[in-house]
C-alpha cells in the first residue's frame, strides 16, 4: 500500500495491547489504541513516538462510542486496515461462587464489545475489500479448567463468532485471525488486573490453591510479550497463516491435548450416533 498501515487496537493500556501498540508505532504505522484511561496508556508509552497515535478512551459496551471511534479513526487517518479487539480480563471462580453481574460484565467485554467493534468496522473493510481483523482470545477459548468457566465461556463465544465471521467476509478478500495465547509475562495474573469472586465457599479448595498458584506464577510465565506481539503483526503483515494463531508451547500442549480427547469423544460415539436418525426408507 503507498500509506502506513492504520490499526486499531481495543485493550491498549497493558500487556500484549501495550506490547502491540509500541511496536505498531516503531514500525511507522497509524494506531487508534482504546483504553479505559488515556493518561496510563500515554504514560507507559514513555519515549515513544506517539505522532501516530490516536488514544481514544472508550466504553466498549457503549454501541454509540465505539461506532464513534471507528469513524475518527477512518477520518484521521484516511482509512482503516486492521483491527484487533484483545481487550479483556481473568477472573478465577468456581461456576456457583460466579454472580450474575460477574457473568453480565464478562461478556460485555468478550463478547459485546468485540460485537460492538465489528458492526463498526466491517462496512469499511467490506467495502474496500480489503482488511485483517485480529481476535485475541486464549488457549481457554479452545479448552476450558476448573476455576475458568467464566472467563472460557467468554474466550469460548468469541471462538465461535469468529470462525463464523471468518467464512462471512472472505469473499471481501478480509480475514480473520483468532490468536490463541498461553500464559504470558504480564500483569495478566496480578491482583489489580485478574477479578476474584466477592464471595467463596469452603466446598472448592482446589480452586482456592490453583487461585492461589496464579498469583504466584506472576513474573514466571513461559510467554514472551514482545515475541508475542511481533508473531501477531508478523501474521497480519504476510497476509497469510492459519485461523488460529497458537502463541507458546503451553497454548500448543493445551490445544495438542484437546484435540486427542475430542477426538477419543468422537470416536467413542460413532456407532451411538446415528441411531437417532429416521430409520432409512
Amino acid at each position: 500500500m503507498d500509506r502506513p498501515a492504520t490499526w486499531f487496537v481495543t485493550g491498549t493500556s497493558r500487556g500484549l495491547g501495550l506490547e502491540l501498540v509500541k511496536q505498531l508505532l516503531d514500525r511507522g504505522d497509524n494506531v487508534a489504541a482504546t483504553t479505559r484511561s488515556t493518561e496510563r496508556l500515554l504514560s507507559a508509552l514513555g519515549d515513544v513516538d506517539t505522532s501516530r497515535l490516536l488514544p481514544l478512551a472508550v466504553d466498549l459496551r457503549d454501541d454509540e462510542a465505539v461506532t464513534q471511534a471507528v469513524h475518527q479513526t477512518s477520518e484521521r487517518f484516511g482509512g482503516l486496515d486492521v483491527v484487533v479487539n484483545n481487550a479483556g480480563y481473568g477472573f478465577l471462580a468456581a461456576v456457583e461462587e460466579t454472580t450474575d453481574r460477574d457473568v453480565r460484565d464478562m461478556l460485555d467485554v468478550q463478547v459485546v464489545g468485540v460485537w460492538n467493534v465489528l458492526r463498526a468496522a466491517l462496512p469499511i473493510l467490506r467495502e474496500q475489500r480489503s482488511g485483517h481483523i485480529v481476535n485475541v482470545s486464549s488457549i481457554l477459548g479452545l479448552t476450558a479448567v476448573p476455576g475458568w468457566a467464566l472467563y472460557c465461556a467468554g474466550k469460548f463465544a468469541l471462538e465461535g463468532l469468529s470462525e463464523a465471521l471468518a467464512a462471512e467476509v472472505a469473499g471481501f478478500d478480509v480475514k480473520v485471525t483468532i490468536v490463541e495465547p498461553g500464559y504470558f509475562r504480564t500483569d495478566f495474573l496480578t491482583t489489580d488486573s485478574i477479578a476474584l469472586p466477592a464471595a467463596t465457599t469452603a466446598a472448592y479448595p482446589a480452586i482456592r490453591e490453583m487461585t492461589a498458584e496464579h498469583l504466584r506464577l506472576q513474573g514466571s510465565q513461559l510467554g514472551d510479550p514482545v515475541r508475542g506481539a511481533a508473531a501477531i503483526i508478523g501474521q497480519v503483515v504476510s497476509g497469510d497463516g492459519p485461523l488460529r494463531q497458537l502463541l507458546g508451547s503451553d497454548a500448543h500442549s493445551y490445544a495438542t491435548a484437546k484435540v486427542d480427547a475430542l477426538r477419543a469423544n468422537v470416536e467413542a460415539t460413532a456407532g451411538t450416533a446415528p441411531s437417532t436418525d429416521f430409520p432409512a426408507a
